[in-house]
């Protein structure tokens, strides 16, 4: 089985930097083999849904069977991870957690310096994230009709994914474990006029 992992990416702060450095070497000791891209679709603003797009298509031109679609700044578990890859060539979406916990400042400072993830404290932890990280075939991808684009920065784009592939692919399985999401200064919020602005797509 052939695995692209896809970074949707573009340099920004230099938290997201760091980040994004943490992130991709933690996939590819997780993924030695799999193919790693870091990918931006070039809209303007970033486009996260766009770039997320750009990579299914770099990645099925490149002969993956499976898909791993992983933010910048968010961690997956090794074990849920492999079990969404070894299961996605049913043609359904895969979530390789059952938890999102979203680290505080002085949570992910710790985080970084060694502490365990568990132990270092929280921003956002609950069990109803759709986003951070997806796996999945790239025909799967496709007759889900991929990430509206018209949906900019962040915010809701996860949400439509998720409803389009239960809809057009069966019910999305997920693997029990965590994502753990590195806190940085965030680009706009909610409540922000690009948030609203996705939000009425």
């Amino acid at each position: 089985m052939t695995v692209a992992v896809v970074i949707p990416w573009r340099p920004g702060t230099p938290e997201r930097i760091a980040h994004h450095q943490y992130v991709r070497d933690h996939l590819m000791a997780l993924l030695p083999d799999a193919l790693h891209l870091d990918v931006d679709s070039g809209h303007q603003p970033f486009s996260r849904a766009g770039s997320r797009n750009e990579g299914v298509r770099q990645a099925q031109a490149a002969g993956a069977d499976v898909v791993v679609l992983c933010d910048a700044d968010t961690l997956p578990e090794a074990e849920p991870l492999h079990a969404a890859i070894s299961a996605a060539t049913d043609g359904v979406l895969h979530l390789p957690y059952t938890w999102y916990r979203g680290l505080s400042q002085d949570g992910t400072r710790a985080y970084l310096a060694g502490a365990a993830a568990g132990d270092c404290s929280v921003q956002w932890a609950h069990e109803w994230a759709t986003g951070g990280v997806l796996v999945l075939s790239p025909e799967a991808w496709n007759a889900a009709g991929g990430m509206d684009e018209r949906l900019v920065g962040w915010g809701h784009e996860d949400v439509v994914f998720r409803i389009c592939a239960d809809a057009l692919l069966g019910p999305t399985v997920r693997h029990h474990g965590t994502i753990t999401h590195l806190w940085h200064p965030p680009e706009y919020g909610l409540g922000s006029p690009q948030h609203i602005a996705n939000s009425q797509h």
